[in-house]
């Protein structure tokens, strides 16, 4: 079928197959810190902060490791990130069996996973040329991948929130540990021609300046990334109110919490399956006008929402526009950045959404604390509705300076 063309590729299917399993653990670890430090604090402040100590390495690292993925074997790095994380669910796991577990604790983990995560994302991501060789299919093996991710989403929470209620976070956590038995096997298994690797003798500062100036001089792509770098600080963060929503909206518990994950989860993978159908030569900065759109309309909703249906639906909505938004930024830097300088543009993509994140989660848990979780709501959608309106402002600048006539 169209729609799975990139799971030709040996490599890739085999890439594909070990995320899947290992995002479904990835999904209940997610949900169960969410949860642990909610439980634990009651406060909208710590748990953006624990959201913050998570994604703060990758903006203060993606650059200068996108540099250092560009010179050594993505491969390798891959596999020893997997296995790095694969031993941070097995502490998480271990501290709560013990009941030697804090908030400090959690954050101090949350950071080292955050730090092994901006090196795999970027390798991982750069790794995909080598498993699609067919320029054509990595399109759509990004959208299955979004696809994998989302489903992940959509079924772990539902899982995790099952096992949280009814055995605690440790099981959950236990299940991630676990579940990266299959990625690294996945990883063993594949077969990949060792490319050379450039050698070229510079400083880490050095790479990071050349990734800077080719962005600055590609508008094409860094107009994508300075709107991904917006809707992260103010819009994206919105998933980290999803427990706070959950409990003072609608008097919910681990279970309506579990829910909206997967309500979005749902939204989201409605979103890669959309993108996964796009063919060749799309014009993904329209699909990206259109999904911020959507994922301001849906945190709109979300905030007026005053009966649960209603509320997952939002929250499914705004899920599809936040995964179209970021699959087709992602995708256009993956296909149009010169292939010597992929993984820095990757890096700064990654710093845009991973690394300014986290101090998007940091503000807007600061608003729920002070405004209320209703009017933190509202001010998100308006602010992804103006970051929408700036992107198609900039669009209709930009083509007509490029097919106004000139005269003679």
């Amino acid at each position: 079928m169209y729609i799975f063309r990139a799971l030709k590729h040996r490599n890739y299917r085999l890439h594909f197959t070990g995320q899947a399993i290992s995002l479904m653990g990835t999904w209940m670890q997610r949900i169960a810190v969410s949860w642990l430090v909610y439980r634990l604090t009651e406060s909208a402040f710590i748990l953006g902060l624990v959201s913050f100590v998570s994604l703060a390495p990758s903006l203060v690292l993606a650059p200068f490791i996108g540099n250092f993925v560009d010179r050594h074997n993505r491969y390798r790095i891959v596999l020893t990130t997997q296995f790095g994380l694969m031993l941070q669910a097995g502490a998480l796991t271990l501290l709560i069996l013990i009941g030697h577990y804090n908030v400090w604790w959690i954050g101090v983990l949350s950071f080292i996973q955050g730090v092994i995560n901006t090196f795999d994302v970027t390798a991982r991501q750069s790794l995909m040329v080598e498993l699609v060789p067919e320029k054509a299919d990595l399109p759509n093996a990004i959208a299955l991948n979004s696809s994998a991710f989302n489903a992940a989403r959509m079924l772990g929470p539902a899982v995790g929130g099952i096992l949280l209620s009814n055995f605690g976070e440790a099981v959950c956590f236990g299940v991630n540990f676990v579940s990266f038995i299959a990625v690294l096997g996945s990883l063993f298994a594949m077969k990949l021609v060792e490319r050379p690797v450039p050698r070229k003798q510079e400083s880490a500062w050095q790479g990071l300046k050349e990734g800077f100036n080719y962005l600055r001089h590609s508008p094409h792509l860094s107009s994508l990334i300075l709107l991904l770098g917006a809707s992260s600080l103010l819009v994206i963060p919105y998933t980290t109110l999803l427990p706070v929503v959950a409990r003072e909206m609608y008097n919910g518990d681990a279970t309506i919490f579990s829910w909206f994950e997967s309500a979005a989860g749902l939204g989201a993978m409605c979103g890669a399956i959309y993108m996964a159908r796009l063919k060749a030569g799309a014009n993904l900065r329209f699909r990206v006008m259109k999904a911020a759109g959507l994922f301001a309309f849906g945190i709109l909703l979300l905030s007026f929402a005053a009966w649960l249906p209603i509320a997952l639906i939002s929250t499914m909505l705004a899920a599809m526009g936040m995964m179209v938004q970021n699959s087709s930024i992602n995708t256009y830097i993956q296909t149009h950045a010169m292939p010597a300088l992929r993984a820095r543009a990757i890096s700064y993509y990654i710093m845009a959404f991973q690394g300014i994140f986290p101090i998007g989660s940091l503000l807007i848990g600061a608003l729920a604390q002070l405004w209320g979780i209703h009017y933190t709501l509202v001010f998100q959608g308006i602010a992804g509705a103006l970051i929408a309106l700036a992107f198609v402002i900039y669009i209709r600048q930009h083509i007509t300076r490029r097919y106004i006539p000139v005269a003679d």
